[in-house]
């Protein structure tokens, strides 16, 4: 059996990125390996400054070393988001393949105007973190909050409903600035997106679903956390193709995770929640409804979303994805009233 030893090493710091004990262990099963050449390569990166071990042989936590950061606070009022790329940020990914320097440029600046932009505040915290496996930046305000600004924008209940609104795209409080599609094609291009404000968190990853988190501690303004792998093979130009018109090269389609549509408790059962999902549709010609993590729906939810508001609006095709049996009926059933089986 030929190993290949650089997935060894790599699977090794993603292992201690998910859970610091046990590493060893883990490692030797999923390769095969006995637990004296496991730690070997654990050793290895150890000495090569890879990563930190503490503790005994038995009970011997390892964790990812930080090989390079920088941290700055700026006053925010006539900031330029490209200074701050090429001061703080660009050096620390300079070596990097280029196409994750391209993300990292889109994304870094687009966050940080829209501190400039939109927080009011009076400063603009920048950091940007790398060790072995992935890098990370956080920009940060003191302003009135993201979530909050947008519930205000949009005369919203709840400032859970900007955080779906959020998630649609084409969402800005300053359209004659800015187009909306920062956040959305910043969230889609990395591994890890979060937005903490207040007592919310909204948290969009790769390899996981969309979250809406409560926090018990208090964020003051906004705070975005950012993260991909440092040799993520991700591209730009493919996730703007994915959600663009290729005629018309137009941001046409979104991803509407439902599951931040259900508040804790609550089910999808009413026609003013379907009301509220579909809000903005009329700017998308495509628009894919993901259900993952809900098991049903009411059938006046799915009759007001897929006969009424889809009659109403023949130009949006609507695609229902990651739905349950019990889901996939209620929206059989929405579609055959209103003639339509396919």
């Amino acid at each position: 059996m030929n190993i290949d030893k650089n997935s060894i090493r790599r699977r090794a710091l993603v292992l201690i990125s998910m859970d610091d004990h046990g590493v060893g262990t883990r490692l030797a099963s999923e390769f095969g390996l006995s637990r004296q050449v496991a730690n070997g390569y654990l050793q290895a990166l150890v000495r090569e400054g890879f990563i930190e071990a503490e503790g005994t042989t038995r009970a011997r936590v390892y964790r990812l070393k930080t090989l390079a950061e920088a941290e700055r606070c700026y006053t925010r009022e006539g900031l330029q988001e490209d200074l701050v790329w090429r001061e703080l940020i660009a050096p620390l990914v300079a070596e990097l393949a280029a196409n994750v320097r391209d993300i990292w440029h889109y994304a870094s600046t687009e966050m940080i105007n829209n501190a400039i932009d939109h927080s009011g505040a009076a400063d603009v915290q920048v950091g940007v973190r790398k060790n072995a496996l992935y890098t990370e930046v956080l920009v940060a305000d003191e302003g009135e909050g993201i979530f909050l600004k947008i519930q205000r924008a949009l005369a919203l209940h709840d400032p859970r409903e900007a955080i779906l609104e959020l998630a649609k795209g084409k969402l800005t409080t300053a359209p004659q600035q800015h187009s909306g599609e920062g956040i959305f094609f910043t969230s889609r291009v990395m591994e890890v997106f979060e937005i903490e404000s207040h007592h919310l968190r909204f948290s969009h990853a790769s390899r996981a679903a969309d979250l809406i988190a409560e926090q018990k501690v208090d964020t003051p303004g906004t705070r975005v956390r950012l993260r991909i792998d440092n040799d993520s093979t991700r591209k730009m130009s493919a996730v703007f193709a994915e959600f663009t018109d290729s005629e018309e090269y137009t941001f046409d389609k979104t991803v509407v995770p439902l599951r931040l549509a259900q508040h804790e408790g609550e089910k999808l059962v009413s026609r003013s929640q379907a009301k509220r999902v579909a809000h903005r549709f009329e700017r998308f010609k495509r628009v894919e409804l993901d259900f993952s993590g809900i098991e049903e729906i009411g059938q006046a939810f799915a009759d007001e979303m897929f006969r009424v508001f889809a009659a109403a609006h023949p130009g949006i095709r609507i695609t229902p994805i990651n739905t349950s049996p019990v889901v996939e009926q209620m929206i059989r059933r929405a579609l055959s009233a209103a003639g339509n089986t396919n």
